[in-house]
């Protein structure tokens, strides 16, 4: 029987207990283990991954070593190693529900037109989480919807998949690993080593709408997200904040959305906004602003130390941030998701 799914997940000094309950969510897995392979890439560990932890339960699995330490580079070996027509990206603290497979085989063969997608994320903490930091339990990728989502739109948010569980096409993997080998993508989107850089994911999920596919959420899709104690710091929120902003620039940047300069009105109502704040939240917007900053200040300069000849290249033209491969055919359905800020309290880890 030929491999339909290869399932990646990219690993850098994992947590013990974590990877151990991603590996058992994957052992329960409905479907059939003939139908799909688990490639599990060890991202240049401290402790290499191998000497910790046994696959021989998956007739199919690979342990492989990724020395090049960076979220894309694993992803990209793991794109060059698989061997099935669907990929899909666990996180070593993703525990998936046990037909997730299935309904990921399903969605592929009703939907032709969707190239990436992923489902809920329902957070389960390891503590109790303060209760100030429920608003931003979406930057920990916590999504909770009851309808299906899609379009043909790289930039908008409410159908952008997550990484968590990204389920994507071959064809479209293949693009994105083109534009990585090409030179066109010599900017890492993704986390590397301490680094919070967190739009690797919206790239490669974005891949689809440049090769004429679609992208979107399904709520039958499940899993569960492990997050230790630190997750829910002021430090990290804060020092996370920063990275998705500015991450966040450059990934529209590299899609033809430059970014303008802040008016003098925007940030005399940021001033006023932040007044109005208690102090986490003021610190957390201070990072958003000072990461959309940094990025506008890393582009402007990249701009100008560019020939003029890729200057010219680097700028969009007017309609470029509007324009998708299907211009003329544009699908946007549902938009009723709420997996951003203010998540509704539920049951920690129940997927239901």
């Amino acid at each position: 029987m030929s491999v339909r799914i290869s399932v990646i997940t990219c690993t850098y000094n994992p947590r013990r207990d974590y990877l151990l309950r991603v590996l058992e969510g994957l052992r329960q897995q409905s479907l059939d283990m003939a139908r799909w392979e688990f490639l599990l890439i060890d991202n240049a560990s401290t402790q290499p991954v191998a000497s910790e932890f046994d696959l021989a339960w998956h007739p199919r699995a690979r342990l492989i070593r990724e020395e090049s330490l960076g979220l894309t580079h694993a992803r990209l070996r793991g794109i060059r190693e698989a061997k099935g027509d669907l990929l899909i990206f666990v996180d070593d603290d993703n525990v998936l529900a046990e037909d997730f497979l299935d309904q990921v085989e399903t969605i592929a063969q009703q939907r032709i037109d969707i190239g990436a997608w992923s489902g809920q994320c329902f957070p389960e903490f390891e503590a109790d989480p303060p209760t100030w930091t429920r608003r931003y339990w979406g930057m920990l990728v916590a999504r909770e919807f009851d309808r299906n989502v899609w379009s043909n739109l790289p930039h908008l948010t409410e159908t952008m998949p997550c990484g968590a569980g990204l389920c994507v096409r071959r064809c479209v993997a293949e693009h994105y690993l083109a534009l990585h080998e090409s030179g066109k993508r010599n900017t890492l989107l993704d986390r590397r080593g301490t680094s919070l850089m967190s739009a690797g994911d919206n790239d490669l999920a974005a891949c689809a709408c440049d090769i004429g596919l679609s992208m979107g959420l399904y709520h039958n899709l499940k899993l569960a997200h492990l997050i230790p104690p630190d997750r829910l710091s002021q430090d990290y929120l804060v020092r996370l904040a920063e990275g998705i902003h500015y991450s966040g620039v450059f990934f529209r940047s590299l899609r033809g959305e430059m970014p303008q300069p802040v008016s003098f009105g925007r940030r005399l109502l940021n001033l006023l906004q932040m007044v109005r704040m208690s102090r986490n939240d003021r610190q957390i917007f201070r990072a958003v602003c000072r990461g959309e900053r940094k990025a506008r200040q890393s582009l402007a300069k990249s701009e100008l130390d560019a020939p003029y000849s890729d200057r010219r290249e680097m700028t969009p033209s007017p309609r470029q941030s509007e324009m998708t491969p299907n211009d003329n055919h544009l699908m946007i359905a549902g938009m009723n998701t709420s997996h951003c800020a203010d998540c509704e309290p539920h049951a920690q880890g129940v997927i239901r």
